[in-house]
């Protein structure tokens, strides 16, 4: 008899139901400052109350009645999710950290790609109308000095957090055995709401990223490495800014299960950037976004559903880690936004506009007018080391 494994990763090899880590897209860009900045793209909505657990709100055990065993111990209040455990030295050198309760201007309908895009776009609500560009090149276009030619991506999507003004060079390495990264994310759109499709769908594309991470189906696996090094390689020289994804966050059945194999990617993928780097890594603060949280209670399959409110992790020796930042409100039935979700008491968007102040030197006013249309940036979160 075939096995769950072997009659899962049979379909997504032939359907060809598969977009590995590898050609994902990363953009980079040069600019005339020291400090390097590296934005990560978590597609899916990464569960922020997983991933960082406040273990001491009295309301988080009966939201999350299987979910959240085996977690690191941080301060007491909050505990690390243990799949990344390879982080945990980070994080207690003050290297790593998070901002829990945030969001961006997005909310209710809680659509993949509406979130993608706003997130990418830096903007929300009315101020997002006619905005076709991303937050990170409207930013790079208003810095003098930066070097247009020395902006390219990787992969087969275009990233819109860097299209725009600013030209971007683009290069595709060969692909097989796989769907482009519009072409997933189209199929996972479309079976969204159904859930015997849905799941069997992302139960194969797993199967399939777990074939290539031991070079059964081709490219040799460990994408998300190679592209981490790749990025290192350029952010040692003039480049100062990359850009690119990592999927898999989309976790609305079995968690338990699925969740740790995207934090592992995570959590490698940082660990290479810091390799890669070197000494270099001193000056960099990596940021790790997602377009929404997900829901504070758990569902009837063991996962969670599309929220408001998540967290982010940032990394790097330019940073402030060890620690989470932020205002915590509360997860007690009264608390929740919409009676379901973590509410968010910071805008996402702030903590990226304050790295440009530091690190581009750009005017706070240019920031919330132009860069994050709409933001009101607020007090400093105090990120920078």
């Amino acid at each position: 008899m075939l096995d769950r494994r072997q009659v899962l990763g049979g379909l997504a090899l032939g359907c060809s139901a598969a977009a590995s880590p590898l050609w994902t897209p990363v953009a980079l860009a040069s600019a005339p400052w020291e400090e390097r900045l590296v934005v990560l793209i978590l597609r899916g909505a990464m569960d922020g109350l997983d991933v960082l657990r406040p273990v001491g709100d009295p309301a988080f055990r009966g939201l999350r009645p299987t979910l959240g065993a085996g977690g690191l111990p941080l301060d007491g209040w909050w505990e690390l999710h243990p799949a990344l455990a390879p982080l945990l030295p980070l994080w207690e050198a003050g290297e790593m950290g998070a901002a829990h309760a945030v969001s961006t201007p997005y909310r209710d309908r809680r659509s993949h790609f509406d979130g993608q895009d706003i997130l990418e776009a830096g903007s929300g609500g009315a101020a997002a109308e006619g905005l076709r560009d991303g937050w990170l090149n409207r930013a790079l276009a208003r810095v003098p000095g930066v070097e247009a030619e020395t902006a390219y991506a990787i992969g087969r999507e275009q990233l819109l957090i860097l299209t725009g003004e600013a030209p971007v060079g683009r290069w595709s390495p060969e692909a097989r055995l796989r769907l482009s990264p519009q072409a997933r994310r189209l199929i996972e759109m479309v079976q969204h709401d159904d859930p015997l499709f849905r799941d069997a769908s992302l139960m194969a594309l797993e199967i399939v990223d777990e074939l290539e991470g031991e070079g059964m189906a081709g490219g040799g696996g460990a994408g998300h490495r190679q592209l981490a090094e790749f990025a290192a390689s350029r952010l040692r020289g003039d480049t100062r800014v990359a850009s690119f994804s990592l999927g898999g966050w989309d976790t609305h059945a079995q968690q338990a299960a699925t969740l740790p194999r995207a934090l592992a990617r995570l959590a490698e993928t940082i660990l290479a950037l810091r390799d890669g780097l070197g000494p270099v890594w001193g000056r960099t603060a990596v940021l790790c976004l997602t377009e929404f949280g997900r829901t504070a209670r758990e569902n009837g399959t063991g996962g969670t559903d599309h929220g408001t409110g998540g967290a982010m992790l940032f990394a790097g020796g330019a940073l402030r880690g060890g620690r989470v930042v932020g205002d915590w409100p509360g997860l007690a039935d009264g608390d929740l936004y919409e009676g379901r979700d973590l509410r968010a008491t910071r805008d996402l968007r702030a903590h990226p506009a304050w790295l440009l102040r530091a690190f581009a030197g750009l005017p706070r006013a240019e920031i919330e007018g132009a860069v994050f249309p709409g933001l009101d940036m607020g007090d400093d979160p105090g990120l920078i080391e």
